[in-house]
Order: C-alpha cells, then sequence, then structure tokens
C-alpha cells in the first residue's frame, strides 16, 4: 500500500474531498439562516423559530441531509448556548440581581410549581417513567434566556420598568436550573438518592461560591480581564468564557450558568465593550444551537406528539403569563407592564432543548426529544409573536384588576 508521510493514499486523497462536503453544507446552511434572518426581520418576527424549522428540514428525514459538517455544528451549538448566557449576564450587575431576586423570590418559586406540574403530570398520563417525567416538568418549566434576552434588546425594552422583574426571573429559573441538572443527571445513570443530594449540594455551593465572587471581586476580575485592545480583551473574555463554562459542565452545573455567572462578575468598562463586541458572535453561533437541535429530529416524530405538545403549549402559555403577572403586580408595575412580563415569559428555547437532549442521550424516553422539539417550535414562534405585538394586545381584564370605583356624584 503506497504511503504518504505515514498516511495511505487513499486516506489522504479522501480527506479533501471531506473537507470540501464540510465546508459546501456549512456555506448551505449559513447562507440559509442569512436568508431566514432577512425574512424575520422583513414580517417583524425574531429568526429563532425559522432557525428551529430549517434544522428541521436539513435534518433526518428533511429535503437537504446534513451529515458532514455534524461535528462542527454540535461543537458551534455549544459555543451558542455559551455566548447567549455570557451576554445576558453582562445586562446584570451584581448589586441589581441580589435586588431583583430578594423581591421576586415567591414568584420564582410559584413559577416553579406552576410550570412544572404540567410537565411532569403530561408525562405520566402518556405512561412514562418518573424520570422521564422529570425531565418533561424541567422542559416546561423553564423560559429561553437567550430567546427572552435578544427579544428584548431587539425591542428595546431593557429601559422598561417590568424589564428588572423578567430578568430575575430568569436569572431564579437557570439557578433552579443549576441544581436541577446535577440531580436528573444521577438520577439517569440510576443512582441513590444520596448521590442526588450530594450533587445538587455541590452544585448549589459552587452557585454560591460564583455569586460570593460576582459581589464582592467583579471590579478586580474585570480589572485583570480588561485591555486597550479589543482583539485581547475578546480573547481573554472567550477564554474566561468557555474554561468557566467547561468546569462548570464538568461539575455538572451546566455550561449555561457557568457562562451566565461570569457575564455577571465582568462590570465596568469590560462589560460595556464586550456588548459592542460579542452581539455578532452570538447571534451567529446561537443560530447554529438552534439550527443543530432541529438537525437531530426527523420531522416524521413530531406528528404522533402534536396534541400533547400542543396541549402543554397552551396550559403553560397560561401559567407562566399568570406568573409574571404576579410578580409584575408585586413590584408595583402597572397592568400594561404586567401583561408585557407575563407574554415575555412565554418562549421555550436552548435549556429545555438540553435538558431534553439529556434525557434522549440517556435512553429515558425516545419520544421525549420530538415532543421537547415540537413544544418548543410552538412556543418560540408564538412567544416571539405575542411579545412582538404585546401593546396592541387588550389587558385581560384579570391582569389589569377592577376599575376604581368613582366617588358618589362623580361626573
Amino acid at each position: 500500500m503506497a504511503f504518504l508521510g505515514g498516511v495511505p493514499l487513499a486516506v489522504a486523497a479522501a480527506a479533501p474531498h471531506q473537507a470540501a462536503i464540510v465546508l459546501i453544507e456549512l456555506g448551505v446552511i449559513f447562507l440559509v439562516l442569512a436568508g431566514l434572518g432577512r425574512l424575520a426581520a422583513r414580517i417583524g418576527i425574531p429568526s429563532v423559530p425559522l432557525y428551529l424549522l430549517a434544522g428541521l428540514i436539513m435534518g433526518k428525514g428533511g429535503i437537504f441531509q446534513v451529515d458532514a459538517g455534524e461535528e462542527f455544528l454540535s461543537v458551534g451549538a455549544q459555543i451558542g448556548v455559551v455566548l447567549l448566557l455570557l451576554l445576558l449576564g453582562l445586562e446584570y450587575s451584581p448589586i441589581d440581581l441580589k435586588n431583583g431576586v430578594r423581591m421576586t423570590w415567591q414568584a420564582g418559586l410559584l413559577d416553579i410549581v406552576a410550570n412544572t406540574a404540567p410537565g411532569v403530570a403530561m408525562g405520566l398520563i402518556l405512561g412514562w417513567s418518573p424520570a422521564a417525567s422529570m425531565l418533561l416538568g424541567g422542559v416546561t418549566y423553564i423560559s429561553s434566556s437567550g430567546i427572552i434576552a435578544r427579544l428584548l434588546d431587539d425591542f428595546d425594552r431593557y429601559a422598561n420598568r417590568e424589564t428588572p422583574v423578567i430578568l430575575s426571573l430568569l436569572v431564579m429559573e437557570d439557578i433552579a436550573m443549576a441544581i436541577f441538572l446535577p440531580i436528573v443527571a444521577v438520577v439517569l445513570v440510576g443512582a441513590s438518592i444520596a448521590q442526588g443530594a450530594v450533587a445538587a449540594g455541590a452544585a448549589i455551593g459552587i452557585v454560591a461560591v460564583a455569586f460570593f465572587i460576582s459581589l464582592r471581586y467583579s471590579i478586580q476580575v474585570s480589572r485583570v480581564v480588561h485591555s486597550h485592545s479589543r482583539e485581547l480583551l475578546l480573547l481573554s473574555v472567550l477564554g474566561l468564557a468557555f474554561l468557566v463554562a467547561g468546569l462548570a459542565e464538568a461539575a455538572q452545573v451546566s455550561a449555561a450558568v457557568g457562562a451566565f455567572l461570569l457575564g455577571l462578575t465582568l462590570s465596568g468598562q469590560v462589560a460595556d465593550e464586550m456588548r459592542s463586541l460579542l452581539p455578532p458572535l452570538r447571534d451567529v453561533f446561537g443560530g447554529i444551537f438552534f439550527v443543530f437541535f432541529g438537525l437531530s429530529i426527523d420531522p416524521r416524530d413530531l406528528v404522533p406528539v402534536l396534541v400533547p405538545a400542543l396541549i402543554l403549549a397552551v396550559v403553560t402559555a397560561v401559567t407562566k403569563i399568570a406568573t409574571g403577572a404576579w410578580a409584575a403586580a408585586r413590584a408595583g408595575i402597572g397592568p400594561k407592564g404586567r401583561w408585557r412580563t407575563g407574554l415575555s415569559l412565554i418562549a421555550r428555547g436552548e435549556f429545555s432543548i438540553v435538558i431534553a437532549g439529556l434525557g434522549v442521550a440517556a435512553g429515558a424516553q425516545s419520544m421525549l426529544g420530538p415532543l421537547a422539539a415540537a413544544y418548543v417550535l410552538m412556543l418560540a414562534l408564538a412567544g416571539s409573536v405575542l411579545m412582538r405585538f404585546a401593546d396592541r394586545i387588550p389587558v385581560p381584564r384579570i391582569i389589569a384588576g377592577k376599575p376604581k370605583q368613582q366617588p358618589l356624584g362623580a361626573p
């Protein structure tokens, strides 16, 4: 057999051909994303739901099947989650977060109960195991920090009075995920309750230490990271983000939570500059994340789960609106702001996908992936559209409250 540099000539000849296929597939994917992004901008909706649909079309059972570039897309999807949550963390200051969580912790507890219960109940009704049902409860519980943060920016709502309430609830959900994911990982491998408790305790400890560092040492960390060179600053922050996310993942806390906590720690000029440098990277890799999830789902598998997905979507949209409106009312927000808060929390996305992916990989329930995909597609699209037109939709009387009675004799 002929060799070239120790590599068989047949393999060496095949390598450029494989690289060409990968580049062609990636080129097609990026052009499709560009076209869908333009379409979304023209019709006034976010691009995320269209990216999910693109993944379904280009994946298993789709029109154009991607195989060669799948490994790159897998890594790109992980990078997308890290960047989405890193930028979300950069929008906070530690003090704002502390005050927000203190103000909304009761609503956060209501959020857990009201939005986890429908998923768990549906799983049990479908005859799934308790572990798979618990995973479905996680899917229905958590709103999409990535989608919502992006929409708040797209619709220029960061300055709204209700936005701190929305962000505080999202943070509490992400913290809950930092505890939930290690427990789920332990349950899926059949470990004991004690091992699950240890994993949850470790996760809480890591999150507590990260919060302590962000509250006490954010200025010092930012001073070390800062550079007058935008190139060096970007390299430093990205290096830290991937390192922290990887360590968090190794500790079963979730790479996304690790990235969020790093974003929270960076402050001042570093945070300001990164908010201008990172969005293009976030949008590209975030798009890859949603496409990659769609690629993993065969559209034919969605048909049997459309009815339970639709039921869950309607029920949990209502429970999210109720939770958000109640939290905003407790913060003294007016009826319009309460309505916008509730509608803003409807969208599900990255964490729901991550949770479903854990269950599918562990073999907990084969239909969990398709059901989560259908559910996320419905609520990512519905939540995005409702958030876009929130001010044009009349506020329901139950949220607006009873009108004040006029004194007798008043005009």
